[in-house]
């Protein structure tokens, strides 16, 4: 259930996306549009590439114990590795959500050997829309599940400049 202010949020991004998918129905690649992602966990970060060239970069919170890949559903850590994104979605619990295609072939078979479940929806996302906690906790500290969170603003932005299918890869 999404709260007032989840509610506004989401419908002005709406407007805004609707617009945006009009224009991009004219013209089909910006010239902003990412052709690749890179998250760094080590340094917090995520780039926009286009060309081999950055075209923006975000600030970023992981998953609640970050340090090396996933390997099973709950264990709070953001995947490492080669993936996809591959869907999008406006009704998320979060602002905007970006599903990463993790698992991956590798990730299931690594998963089956240790005889666990590899975890799933692992998502690129902003801030939830029902808080817990002050805006500030968000921002300053890694707090997901596994996926990888960033401020409301530099939500919209991703997911302005990437598309479906566009490469991301998660390195340590």
């Amino acid at each position: 259930m999404v709260g007032s202010r989840g509610f506004f949020a989401v419908l002005g991004v709406a407007t805004l996306l609707g617009s945006a998918a009009a224009e991009e129905q004219s013209v089909p690649t910006g010239p902003d549009r990412a052709d690749y992602v890179v998250v760094d966990k080590s340094d917090r970060k995520l780039y926009l590439y286009k060309a081999g060239r950055v075209l923006r970069e975000f600030d970023v919170s992981l998953g609640q114990m970050p340090n090396g890949p996933k390997q099973r559903e709950g264990d709070f850590k953001t995947p490492e590795g080669k993936y996809f994104l591959d869907d999008r979605n406006v009704n998320s619990d979060y602002f905007l959500s970006i599903h990463v295609s993790y698992p991956n072939e590798q990730d299931r078979a690594r998963a089956r050997a240790q005889g666990v479940d590899p975890g799933g929806q692992i998502m690129i996302h902003g801030l939830p829309n029902e808080p817990r906690y002050d805006v500030r906790h968000y921002l300053d500290t890694d707090w997901t599940d596994g996926c990888i969170a960033v401020s409301n603003s530099d939500m919209v932005d991703i997911w302005l400049m990437t598309r479906e299918s566009t490469p991301i890869e998660i390195r340590p």
